[in-house]
């Protein structure tokens, strides 16, 4: 049973947990993926309420999204283990089965083909509306310093050479899973 909320009247619950890590999900070509992001903003953009996703452009992820624009967000809500957080941002879905890895249920999204994690319910299904690729020149010095050093080789899983793509998306539905 899922029950509809309005994503915005949870904001701060949302921001709050991002800090801490929430999932990503994506599907294409028949593969679920499901990556750990610490970094988005919600709000409204052209007058619909969206999420901001940074997801880096060597990741899987940002393959997946090039081939199917939609995605869930998948955020603890309660009293919920967030072991499956940290697994899920430290190996790649390109070549290992992160849902069942981690131990994560699907369930079916309400108007998408992704779908969402059972185990962290408040789910946001959402529609990619616009992206764009970070300015690198535009990143002030210490930030570029601290979060895209370009020592670090970026076919590693914690790489952070990599710049992001902001994938603004409109949050097209919202609830919690409940049992």
């Amino acid at each position: 049973m899922k029950k509809e909320i309005n994503a915005l009247d949870y904001a701060s619950e949302i921001t709050n947990q991002l800090s801490k890590g929430i999932l990503l999900t994506t599907k294409a070509d028949g593969k679920v993926n499901s990556m750990t992001i610490g970094w988005g903003m919600i709000g409204i953009e052209w007058g619909k309420p969206v999420f901001v996703a940074l997801v880096r452009t060597g990741r899987f992820t940002k393959e997946q999204l090039d081939k199917n624009p939609f995605f869930t967000l998948n955020i603890p809500w309660g009293n919920t283990d967030r072991k499956a957080i940290g697994l899920c941002g430290t190996i790649s879905g390109r070549n290992t089965n992160k849902i069942n890895e981690a131990g994560l249920t699907i369930e079916t999204a309400e108007n998408i083909d992704v779908p969402a994690i059972k185990e962290y319910p408040l789910t946001l299904e959402c529609k990619i509306i616009y992206k764009q690729a970070q300015d690198p020149s535009e990143i002030p010095p210490e930030d570029a310093a601290r979060f895209y050093p370009q020592n670090v080789d970026s076919s590693n899983t914690g790489a952070n050479k990599d710049y992001h793509i902001l994938y603004h998306a409109e949050i097209v539905k919202s609830y919690i899973i409940q049992e």
